[in-house]
């Protein structure tokens, strides 16, 4: 699956969902090393835990960040699969 988020650096998250486990996860744009320690962090999750983590999460006062921007894409993945 393919999430646009908003509000926050990255332009792109591709998801990968595999038996309610987060297969992979792959950000467009960010801070680089951010984004791609929590991809590693978040592989092989389950999703719920994942959501459960990330969501909420504030980015300098932006009222999101990338890691509730995956939560809001893992909600959307977990409907479509």
């Amino acid at each position: 699956m393919i999430y646009i988020p908003k509000g926050v650096c990255s332009r792109q998250i591709d998801i990968e969902l595999e038996d309610g486990k987060i297969a992979s996860v792959k950000f467009v744009g960010g801070c680089n090393g951010n984004t791609q320690g929590l991809s590693a962090l978040v592989t092989g999750m389950d999703v719920d835990d994942a959501i459960q983590r990330l969501e909420g999460i504030n980015c300098n006062g932006r009222g999101t960040s990338c890691p509730d921007q995956l939560a809001k894409a893992l909600r959307i993945a977990k409907e479509q699969a």
